[in-house]
């Protein structure tokens, strides 16, 4: 190799909460580097401007309604993709939720369940479901997007910290089983990024401050600050990463 290569022409991949965020930011990046792309959220509303947008754009592109807590219907949805566009080569698992913000030993039951059965269950049978796709091929990307939150478990956010810390570790176990059948999985860990998930800690100005206190370059990400190292790790100019994590948070956990 030579050249490095960046583009995706060609390749069919399946972006989890497509419908904005950073899920949105990725399949546009990948949509413009040539790739077939799936986006898939819980709401056709949400999901049907981001795909008119993108294919206005000449992208190639197909949403599918998904809710991630229901493995029938991720089952489904990985059907409906390769039923669409023939194969799954790159799956970008970023569907999340976070619906208790407080104290662990404040939290009840459906708070813990809902977040696992999404941020957790949700990706393993996701990451399950695509990677059978791909050991047909003999090849395939998995981008699991983890967040520093499962390195240092910030205030008030304990169950969801619970949650991505597992997604880092399932990274590590699906890349030593599946790395020796010529499928790559890394994840990517975003710091404080301007979304509607992070929209609570952006807005309120107290939390803010405290958060850019952590943060040396001072601010937080775009949604397209993703995008980049989402596009590396799916593309040729990755071929040798496989089980990283890579910490894109403006040097907040050093």
């Amino acid at each position: 190799m030579t050249q490095l290569d960046f583009r995706l022409d060609g390749r069919v991949a399946l972006i989890t909460g497509g419908s904005r965020g950073i899920g949105e930011a990725i399949a546009r990046v990948y949509a413009h580097a040539g790739a077939k792309v799936v986006i898939a959220s819980r709401y056709m509303e949400n999901l049907k401007p981001v795909a008119d947008s993108i294919a206005a754009d000449g992208g190639d592109i197909t949403p599918f309604v998904c809710h991630m807590g229901y493995t029938e219907q991720i089952r489904e949805l990985t059907r409906k993709t390769v039923e669409t566009y023939g194969t799954i080569d790159i799956l970008v698992n970023n569907a999340a939720t976070n619906p208790f913000f407080g104290n662990m030993v404040d939290a009840e039951e459906i708070a813990w369940d809902k977040t696992v059965s999404v941020n957790l269950k949700g990706y393993f049978f996701m990451a399950q479901e695509a990677a059978k796709v791909m050991i047909k091929n003999g090849s395939g990307n998995i981008i699991n997007i983890a967040s520093i939150a499962g390195m240092s478990p910030p205030p008030m956010q304990g169950i969801y910290a619970i949650t991505k810390a597992g997604v880092i570790s399932m990274t590590k176990g699906f890349a030593k089983e599946l790395g020796p059948l010529g499928i790559r999985v890394n994840a990517i860990a975003p710091g404080l990024t301007d979304t509607k998930f992070a929209s609570v800690l952006i807005q309120t100005k107290e939390i803010l401050e405290l958060a850019l206190q952590h943060i040396p370059l001072k601010r937080y990400a775009a949604p397209l600050e993703m995008a980049g190292a989402a596009l590396f790790l799916a593309s040729d100019a990755s071929a040798f990463v496989n089980g990283a994590v890579f910490t894109i948070d403006g040097g907040a956990v050093v």
